[in-house]
């Protein structure tokens, strides 16, 4: 009789983006049963959530995709919820000098620590997130010390951790550009189309192509001879 294993689990951040799409992708890739969790936390750009649920479809795990609603008020200083306007037009240079007013407060500390529990829940002891420290807009959670720091908390506050089972938090997007990103994701088979990257979207759901994040995923695709295939105003 043939024998067979076990695949180990993990629990990925899935914001419907391109770069937690490519994070599902590469999880995937590498052999991981994969739960995804996808965060309603009252973003301008909602229409994220729609294509989390579509990336989740077309990677087979709709029955282990948790959508998580937050209390909006626990971020809205930030542009991306109730704060000042999205800004737009910036060059990149501009986009990495100062923490720009779409960080979202401690977000990614948030996000981990509920994947954290989760994964725990599951019996997950793996967890991937698509942060990026190289076009990442500044954000100070989207460091490699950071991820450290989480890893080491992680193993330090769940009984799996202090029981000898090593808890690993899994960046693997980290050192790379938005250019290797997207030819990544290409590579592993990830449909782009249905991926949302813009943070102030029309009112009919059309991305704006003015802010940080449009103009870096546009300039990516560009670079190495990819039509982007979403729609854009500008």
């Amino acid at each position: 009789m043939e024998q067979t294993f076990e695949k180990k689990q993990a629990v990925v951040l899935l914001s419907g983006g391109l770069d937690s799409s490519t994070t599902l992708a590469v999880a995937v890739n590498q052999g991981y049963f994969c739960h995804a969790l996808t965060f309603l936390y009252g973003q301008r750009h909602q229409i994220e959530i729609d294509a989390s649920r579509k990336i989740a479809q077309s990677f087979n795990i709709t029955d282990r995709h948790r959508i998580i609603r937050l209390d909006p008020q626990l971020f809205d200083s930030s542009s991306l919820t109730a704060g000042p306007p999205v800004p737009l037009d910036r060059d990149q240079n501009e986009m990495s000098r100062h923490v720009p007013s779409t960080y979202v407060p401690a977000r990614n500390t948030v996000f981990l620590a509920m994947a954290l529990a989760y994964a725990e829940n599951v019996g997950a002891f793996d967890l991937f997130i698509g942060a990026n420290a190289v076009d990442y807009s500044g954000y100070p959670d989207c460091r490699p010390e950071f991820i450290q720091a989480f890893e080491k908390l992680a193993n330090l506050a769940t009984n799996a951790g202090v029981s000898g089972q090593k808890i690993s938090i899994h960046a693997p997007l980290m050192n790379l550009n938005k250019p290797q990103i997207i030819q990544l994701g290409l590579d592993l088979g990830v449909d782009y189309s249905l991926t949302w990257s813009c943070y102030n979207p029309s009112p009919d759901g059309i991305a704006c192509g003015r802010c940080d994040s449009c103009i870096i995923r546009k300039n990516a695709f560009q670079s190495i001879g990819e039509v982007d295939p979403i729609a854009y105003q500008f």
